[in-house]
């Protein structure tokens, strides 16, 4: 597998939607051809079953729904680009915190559940690869440190957990057995998670590819507490691994927009929080991933490059806030972690991609 170069743009479609422009060197051009300039060569695209309420208000995030996905993976296909799908098997985010069932499986238990899990994976991998967009890789699952589809597979039920992610696994397989199946946690930088989390699946024989991480520098560890579990994991199972999100800020300003990356956060790192600080740390954690043992880093994937703070664009609405049980206001998140700045120029942390 070529090391992957990878950018996560599920905002994509909501941010041009609301007027979002992208240049490179001052020159207006399409952010596919911008990310193609720098060496990207992957991309990740979440998709949600059905995100909207039931009167078809949208939650927002994205709105990556089916449709969603494939105008964004058809520019993938359109820029040769390998495609990484992120199913969250959910009508919203998931994430440690929140493994919701989506609406029309609440009553789901079992083997109703699991062939739900199995028809709607296979179907959904069938129908994309019906389009000419098969992806390279397909995620089964987002972040589930505390399990999948709760409360059916809530940890510390493993036996249910595994029961579940093994119908998402086999319809990859049926669908396209030259798919590489990732299963993720958050927290890239605890040791002692994955070998409790991958030796457990292990002991079950649940069928996969790679390990996925999280790595968010300010929440998960050091670089060095990241590469040992990196080393340790992919030869204790013998698998290769794959950071599929990490971000870190190129300035602490937040133009009153709730952002979540702070001066707070960067004293945690080793990093500045600036455009150069930005540029170090993801030089160094590209060739942390390089120098896994047996050459089994196999690349990362950049959470939300493309996250402008355009007014209207919010990580949920209030619809989504209120179907996830969300009291906060909402808000433009993640700007200041974009490698774009709050004008859409491409930043320096690209050119340290197309270097490396």
């Amino acid at each position: 597998m070529v090391f992957l170069k990878g950018m996560d743009l599920s905002m994509l479609s909501e941010l041009e939607k609301h007027g979002a422009k992208y240049y490179d060197n001052g020159v207006e051009t399409e952010i596919f051809q911008i990310l193609k300039t720098y060496g990207v060569n992957a991309v990740r695209l979440r998709i949600w079953n059905d995100p909207c309420d039931k009167n078809g208000n949208p939650y927002g995030g994205g709105m990556n729904d089916f449709s969603t996905t494939i105008r964004l993976a058809e520019k993938i296909v359109q820029y040769g680009m390998k495609f990484l799908l992120n199913i969250h098997y959910s009508d919203f985010w998931t994430d440690p915190a929140k493994q919701m069932k989506p609406k029309a499986w609440r009553s789901l238990t079992g083997k109703s559940l699991e062939t739900a899990v199995y028809d709607y994976t296979y179907n959904l991998i069938s129908e994309l690869k019906f389009r000419g967009l098969t992806p390279d890789l397909v995620q089964v699952g987002n972040e589930l440190t505390n399990g999948f589809l709760w409360p059916d597979g809530k940890l510390p039920d493993y036996d249910g957990m595994i029961r579940l992610l093994r119908q998402g696994s086999a319809a990859v397989r049926k669908a396209d057995s030259r798919i590489g199946i990732i299963l993720h946690l958050d927290n890239g930088g605890k040791n002692s998670l994955y070998r409790e989390w991958f030796g457990r699946v292990t002991e079950q024989s649940l069928d996969y590819d790679l390990i996925g991480l999280s790595y968010y520098p300010y929440w998960h560890g050091t670089l060095d507490d990241l590469t040992f579990n990196m080393n340790d994991i992919s030869e204790k199972y013998h698998k290769n691994v794959m950071i599929v999100e990490t971000a870190y800020g190129f300035t602490t300003e937040n133009l009153g927009e709730n952002m979540i990356f702070s001066d707070e956060l960067a004293a945690n790192t080793a990093f500045s929080p600036s455009k150069e600080g930005q540029k170090e740390f993801l030089s160094e954690l590209t060739n942390r991933l390089k120098d896994v043992k047996g050459g089994r880093g196999k690349g990362f994937f950049y959470w939300e490059p493309e996250w402008l703070p355009i007014k209207g664009i919010s990580w949920a609405t209030k619809e989504g806030r209120d179907y996830i049980g969300d009291d906060s206001s909402g808000g433009n998140t993640w700007s200041n972690q974009a490698l774009f700045d709050f004008k859409g120029n491409a930043l320096p942390a690209l050119k340290a991609i197309r270097d490396l």
